[in-house]
C-alpha cells in the first residue's frame, strides 16, 4: 500500500470511514477536504447491484450535468464536406477524416471526446485498438455517432458525460470541481443518480445502488447513504 502524505492524513481525520453521510453533510465535508494547489475534480464512485459479466446487466448511458464538469472538453469530429463545415461552425476543436486517423495512429491523442458521422465509421474503425481502451471510440449508444453534429458538440461542451459500469460493477464519474459551490455539486450529483436509476437493467435484482463514495482528486472517500441519494 502506498504511504499517504501528511496533508492527506490530516484531512482524512475529518472523515469517518464507517459513517454513511446524507448528501448535504457529505458535500459540506467534501469541500473541507479540498487542499491541493489546483482545482481538484469531484469524483463519484457508485457500486451497483449488477453482474457486469452478463450482457443483460450492463449499465451505460450519458447525462448532461446542469452545471457541467468544470473542464473545457476538446472535441474531435470525424466528418467530410458539409458535415465537416457544420462541425467547425458548432465549435469542434478538431475536424477531419483520414488525416486525423493517421495523426492518431502516429500517437496523437490531444482531445477528450470523439464524434463521427455514421459514414465515417468504416475509417474510424481502424482506431479501435487505440481509442477503445481509452473510452474515446465514437459509439451510437453514447450519441457520438450521429448526423446531428451541432447538437452532439453542444451537449459535450455543455457538460455531457458518459457513464459505464466497469468489470467490478462500479461507475466512476466527475460531477464538478472543488471551486463549485455546494448547490451546484448537489444538483449535478442528483442528475447523475437519476440517470443511473433510469439505466437500471431489468435483470438487476436486489439493492441497485449498493454504495456511493464522493472524493476530491487528492482526498479521501466520503460515503453517501445510497438509500437517500435519490429523491
Amino acid at each position: 500500500m502506498p504511504k499517504h502524505g501528511k496533508r492527506y492524513r490530516e484531512i482524512s481525520k475529518l472523515v469517518s470511514p464507517q459513517e454513511l453521510y446524507d448528501l448535504d453533510a457529505a458535500i459540506e465535508l467534501l469541500k473541507k477536504t479540498a487542499s491541493a494547489k489546483f482545482d481538484e475534480t469531484v469524483e463519484v464512485a457508485v457500486k451497483l447491484g449488477v453482474d457486469p459479466r452478463h450482457a443483460d446487466q450492463q449499465v451505460r448511458g450519458t447525462v448532461v450535468l446542469p452545471h457541467g464538469t468544470g473542464k473545457t472538453r476538446r472535441v474531435l469530429v470525424f466528418a467530410k464536406g458539409d458535415k465537416a463545415r457544420e462541425a467547425e461552425e458548432a465549435g469542434a476543436d478538431f475536424v477531419g477524416a483520414e488525416d486525423l486517423v493517421e495523426k492518431i495512429q502516429g500517437g496523437w491523442l490531444d482531445f477528450d471526446v470523439a464524434i463521427a458521422t455514421p459514414d465515417m465509421m468504416g475509417v474510424v474503425g481502424r482506431l479501435g485498438r487505440i481509442l477503445g481502451p481509452r473510452g474515446l471510440m465514437p459509439n451510437p449508444k453514447a450519441g457520438t455517432v450521429t448526423m446531428d453534429l451541432a447538437r452532439a458538440i453542444k451537449e459535450v461542451k455543455a457538460g455531457k458525460i458518459e457513464f459505464r459500469v466497469d468489470k467490478t460493477a462500479i461507475i466512476h464519474a466527475p460531477i464538478g470541481k472543488a471551486s463549485f459551490d455546494a448547490d451546484k455539486l448537489k444538483e449535478n450529483f442528483r442528475v447523475l443518480m437519476e440517470a443511473l436509476v433510469k439505466a437500471k437493467p431489468a435483470a438487476a435484482k436486489g439493492q441497485y445502488l449498493k454504495s456511493i463514495s464522493l472524493a476530491m482528486t487528492m482526498g479521501p472517500g466520503i460515503n453517501v447513504n445510497p438509500l437517500r441519494a435519490v429523491k
